[in-house]
């Protein structure tokens, strides 16, 4: 029996749902908008149906959280890709419910399979990457602004505001690490990729949170995340240029920049490098080169720390305990 899938397309204030043979329903993007969702999906496509819904932005987070709470499978996708396939199949127009139909059809085609939830451990680690990368961007912003300004005012108030944003960064730091170390999985991975030199705290916890696919998939599904494959451009006789597109661009601003400094510690790095460049490769070809070796060797190194760590008796939600407000308490082992 072919499963029945749910297109939602979904913005700040609103759901839109479609599945088969026209079924509809606009609800508000909010718990109990999303519970009228569920009962709409279990009404029309059966408590096996899966919910598909478009990455916007953050908009589709509680929608997938709760329906997964209740029990509903869903799938994220890559809005790009939804468009490229309603246009391929003739979907000139595009309205919210139209969105919702093209997803539904998307996943169909695409056979799609569900998009695990990332645990609560993994849900936080990630969350406070996020903010401690926009307030390492906002501390840039502000020393820009700073070195720019004469007056007095405003260099009093940029002087707050960085002291400020410095203490947001610290304290970030120091709520990852302590999660990374609760968890002897995560412990394990984290010492992996800082034996690689030049590589530090805030890059282990970035790779952790941005890419947790690390060393659980070939070295060339790990690049592609990424967003540092060369992607095939050949018709007929002619092999076109190939270049990288899509993937994750923060992990891989990210391996860019480590990269470069991991290479004046690794000889075998710099001999990569220097034999690219010899061969007359433009700088920014090397570039991607050498995050693309660095991450496929992270790669290797993680999937042999997993398969020593995999007889661990603890993992993160055996040894972390979450008290109803959703603080985390370490628990005793047994």
């Amino acid at each position: 029996m072919t499963q029945s899938k749910v297109g939602v397309d979904s913005s700040k204030a609103w759901l839109d749902a479609w599945t088969a043979p026209d079924h509809s329903l606009r609800c508000a993007n909010t718990p109990e908008g999303i519970a009228e969702l569920a009962r709409f999906v279990r009404a029309h496509a059966g408590d096996d149906a899966l919910v598909v819904l478009e990455a916007s932005g953050g908009c589709e987070k509680m929608a997938f959280v709760q329906l997964w709470a209740e029990g509903i499978a869903c799938a994220i996708v890559n809005p790009r890709q939804a468009r490229a396939f309603a246009e391929a199949m003739g979907y000139l127009e595009k309205t919210d419910i139209i969105d919702a139909q093209v997803l539904a059809h998307f996943a169909d085609a695409r056979k799609l399979q569900p998009t695990l939830p990332p645990d609560k451990g993994q849900a936080e680690l990630e969350a406070l990457a996020a903010r401690l990368r926009q307030v390492t961007r906002d501390i840039v912003v502000q020393k820009q602004r700073r070195s720019a300004a004469t007056d007095p005012l405003t260099l009093e108030q940029i002087g707050e505001a960085l002291a400020l944003f410095t203490r947001q960064s610290r304290k970030l730091a120091t709520m990852i690490a302590e999660i990374i170390h609760d968890d002897p999985a995560w412990r394990a991975f984290d010492e992996t990729i800082r034996s690689v030199k030049g590589l530090a705290g805030r890059t282990s916890a970035y790779l952790l949170a941005d890419l947790p696919e690390l060393g659980t998939v070939s070295g060339k599904a790990i690049v592609k995340l990424a967003g540092l494959a060369p992607i095939a451009n050949d018709s007929g006789q002619r092999s076109g240029k190939r270049r990288v597109r899509g993937g994750r661009a923060g992990i891989r601003s990210i391996l860019f920049l480590v990269a470069d400094i991991a290479r004046r510690y690794d000889p075998t790095l710099h001999a990569f490098r220097e034999k690219l460049l010899a061969a007359g490769k433009p700088k920014m070809v090397v570039r991607i080169a050498l995050a693309r070796k660095l991450l496929v060797r992270l790669n290797a190194k993680i999937r042999d720390k997993r398969a020593q760590t995999a007889g661990l008796t603890f993992e993160v939600h055996h040894l972390l305990r979450w008290r109803r407000d959703g603080t985390r308490v370490q628990a005793t082992q047994p």
